[in-house]
């Protein structure tokens, strides 16, 4: 059965995308930590992180620091933390959430964002990704 996230990368859902290219997608955070919470994804549904093929991981990895910069740019912050818990879907995610303080990576931490903040906010982003 797909998961929540192959039902984003397929458009059966909708996201808000940050970026996206052949193998990995980011997109917004429904219920985000801080404003910016992104979420990069392989398309290639695996359930946990060290299970990904060498290839896909490093390239995880640097698709992930690419959207990290873009959020650096668009969103003032002190630096952008990186998390991969992994235990809401069973799809690797890594987290990338734009901190000014700790309780920002605490998960129990939520910023209330309409869509329409959300949709601009995204558009904000992308236009500042450049991949590779």
């Amino acid at each position: 059965m797909p998961t929540l996230f192959t039902k984003i990368i397929n458009g059966e859902i909708p996201a808000h995308k940050i970026a996206e290219n052949d193998d990995f997608l980011a997109f917004l955070d429904i219920n985000p930590n801080a404003k910016g919470h992104t979420l990069c994804i392989p398309k290639k549904e695996v359930n946990k992180i060290f299970d990904l093929d060498e290839k896909t991981y490093l390239a995880l990895m640097k698709f992930s620091k690419q959207v990290a910069h873009a959020l650096e740019k668009t969103i003032a912050c002190k630096r952008v933390g990186m998390a991969v818990v992994g235990l809401e879907v069973p799809h690797v995610h890594v987290h990338l959430i734009p901190l000014n303080d700790m309780k920002e990576m605490t998960f129990q931490h939520k910023v209330e964002m309409n869509q329409e903040e959300l949709g601009d906010l995204a558009q904000e982003i992308a236009s500042n990704v450049e991949l590779s």
